[in-house]
C-alpha cells in the first residue's frame, strides 16, 4: 500500500548512490557534446554560410523556452508507484533523442537539419530537466551541492568522449572527407555512437535508481483529479513565473551572460577557429572551376584541410569537457570535507572562462587551444553545479521540478536572443565582422556574469555545509 506522504527527513547517500541516479547525465551530454561541436559544420556542409548559421539554432533554444516548464511542471505532478516521478521523462526523452541522433547527421538539405536539431533539443530537454529536479528529490539539503557537481563531473566524461568521437572514428580509418553537401561517414558514425550510449546510460540510471514518493501523494492525487489539465498549467507557470523568489531572478541575471557566451561558441567556434587559429576555412565550391582537373583538385585539398581542422577544433572543444570534470572531481573532494562559498566560486569560475574565450583571438599555434578550453571548463563546471545548489535552496521542494524549468528559461532566452541577431549584431559592431570577434563577445559576456554574483546576497544560498560523504 502507497503511503500518503514522507514526514522522515531524507537520508544522506552514498557515493554510489549518488553516482547510479547521475550517469544518465553521460548520454544526455553525448547529445548536448555532439550538437554543440558539429552543428554549425553539418550545417556549413550543407550550404550554410557563418552569417546564417546562428539563426539555424533558434530552433533549439525555442524548444528549450516551451519544453523545460512544461516538464517540469508535469514530473512535479507524475507519480506511478513502479517508474516513479522523473523516470518515466527520462526513458521518453532518450528514446526520441536517440532516434534522431542516428538519422541527423543523414539530412539531404539543409532544411531538415535544422528540423533535426529542433526536434534533437526538444528531446534532450524531456530527459534533462527531470535529472536537475531529481537531485534535490533524492538529497539532503546538505548533499546538494555534492550531488550536482556529481552531475557535472559525468557531464565533463561526456563531453570530452563525445566531442573527439569524430577525430578517434577518422583515426580509426573512417574518413573526415565527402562530396560537397554531404556530411561525412566519420561525423554519421559519432552521431550513432552519441544515440547508442544516449540510451544505455539513461536505461543505467533508470535500473539503478528508485524514488521517493512526493511528500504529500494524497494531496497530488486530489490535485490532479481537479485539475484542468494542460492550460491549467500553464497558468500555473505564469503565475509561479510572476512570483519567483528574488535570488532566481539574481542568478537568472549570471545565468542569461554564461549562456549567451557559451551559445557564441557552440555556434560560431568552429567557422573560427578553422579560419584564424588554423587557417582552414571551409571552400566554397562555387569560388573552384570544378570542371577542371586541377582546380578540382586544389578544392579537394582546401576540403581535407577544413575537415582535419574541424575534427581536432571538436577535439580541443572536448578539453573543456575534461577540465570540468576536474574541476567538479576536486570540488567535490573539498566540498565532501570543508564548507564552500557558491558565489565567489562562481564568479571566479566564470570570470576564468572569459579570459579563455578572449584568449582565442591572440593564438596562433592551434595547440595552445587546449590551453584556452581548459579555462572555459572552469566556467561550465561551476555553470552546470553551482547556480543549480544555489536555486534549490531558495525554492520550495514541491515546486522543485517546475522552478528548475522556468529557471532555464534563463538558459534558453539568451541563446534565442543570440540566435536571432543579437550576437552577429553585437560582434560585428563591438569588435567587427570576422567570426574570432563571436570568442571576444562570448569572454566579453562571461566576465560580466562572473561579476554579477556580487548581486546574491542570501547567505542561505551562498554557504554550501560540507557533506562529509
Amino acid at each position: 500500500m502507497e503511503k500518503s506522504s514522507i514526514k522522515l527527513a531524507k537520508p544522506r547517500l552514498s557515493f554510489w548512490n549518488i553516482f547510479n541516479m547521475s550517469f544518465g547525465f553521460l548520454g544526455i551530454q553525448f547529445g548536448f557534446a555532439l550538437q554543440g561541436g558539429f552543428m554549425s559544420r553539418i550545417f556549413q556542409t550543407l550550404g550554410a554560410s557563418e552569417g546564417e548559421i546562428p539563426m539555424l539554432w533558434v530552433a533549439a533554444p525555442l524548444t528549450g523556452l516551451l519544453v523545460q516548464p512544461i516538464i517540469g511542471y508535469l514530473s512535479d505532478r507524475t507519480w506511478h508507484p513502479t517508474w516513479g516521478r522523473r523516470k518515466p521523462f527520462f526513458l521518453i526523452g532518450a528514446i526520441l533523442s536517440t532516434l534522431t541522433l542516428f538519422f541527423l547527421p543523414h539530412s539531404p538539405v539543409l532544411w531538415v537539419a535544422a528540423g533535426c536539431l529542433w526536434v534533437l533539443d526538444a528531446s534532450i530537454n524531456i530527459s534533462m530537466e527531470p535529472f536537475r529536479a531529481l537531485v534535490a528529490d533524492k538529497l539532503p539539503e546538505s548533499q546538494r551541492s555534492y550531488g550536482f557537481v556529481m552531475q557535472t563531473l559525468i557531464i565533463g566524461v561526456g563531453t570530452w568522449i563525445a566531442s573527439n568521437l569524430p577525430w578517434l572514428v577518422n583515426k580509426l580509418g573512417v574518413s573526415n572527407v565527402a562530396d560537397p553537401g554531404i556530411v561525412p561517414l566519420s561525423i554519421k558514425i559519432a552521431f550513432a555512437i552519441g544515440g547508442a550510449v544516449f540510451l544505455l546510460s539513461i536505461l543505467y540510471t533508470i535500473f539503478t535508481t528508485s524514488e521517493y514518493p512526493p511528500e504529500d501523494l494524497a494531496e497530488l492525487k486530489k490535485s490532479n483529479h481537479e485539475s484542468r489539465g494542460l492550460l491549467n498549467g500553464v497558468k500555473e507557470i505564469f503565475q509561479s513565473i510572476s512570483n519567483m523568489p528574488k535570488t532566481m531572478a539574481l542568478l537568472g541575471i549570471i545565468q542569461f551572460f554564461s549562456w549567451f557566451a557559451f551559445f557564441a561558441m557552440w555556434s560560431l567556434a568552429t567557422p573560427a577557429l578553422t579560419d584564424h587559429v588554423f587557417k582552414a576555412p571551409l571552400p566554397m565550391e562555387q569560388a573552384y572551376n570544378m570542371s577542371n582537373v586541377a582546380s578540382k583538385a586544389l578544392f579537394a585539398d582546401a576540403s581535407k584541410a577544413y575537415n582535419n581542422a574541424a575534427d581536432l577544433v571538436g577535439s580541443y572543444m572536448g578539453m573543456y569537457g575534461l577540465s570540468s570534470m576536474a574541476f567538479a572531481l576536486i570540488l567535490t573532494l573539498y566540498a565532501a570535507k570543508r564548507d564552500i562559498n557558491r558565489k565567489y566560486i562562481h564568479m571566479i569560475s566564470l570570470l576564468a572562462g572569459g579570459i579563455g574565450f578572449i584568449s582565442m583571438y591572440f593564438i596562433r599555434d592551434p595547440e595552445y587551444l587546449i590551453y584556452s578550453f581548459i579555462l572555459i571548463g572552469i566556467s561550465w563546471g561551476s555553470i552546470l553545479s553551482m547556480p543549480y545548489a544555489m536555486l534549490s535552496s531558495a525554492i520550495h521542494a514541491k515546486k522543485m521540478g517546475m522552478y528548475m524549468g522556468i529557471f532555464n528559461m534563463f538558459i534558453v532566452i539568451p541563446q534565442i536572443i543570440a540566435a536571432t541577431g543579437g550576437l552577429n549584431f553585437l560582434y560585428h559592431l563591438i569588435f567587427g565582422k570576422e567570426a574570432i570577434n563571436a570568442m571576444l563577445l562570448a569572454g566579453t559576456s562571461l566576465i560580466i556574469g562572473g561579476l554579477a554574483n556580487f548581486l546574491i546576497t542570501d547567505p542561505k544560498v551562498i554557504k554550501h555545509v560540507s557533506t562529509d560523504l
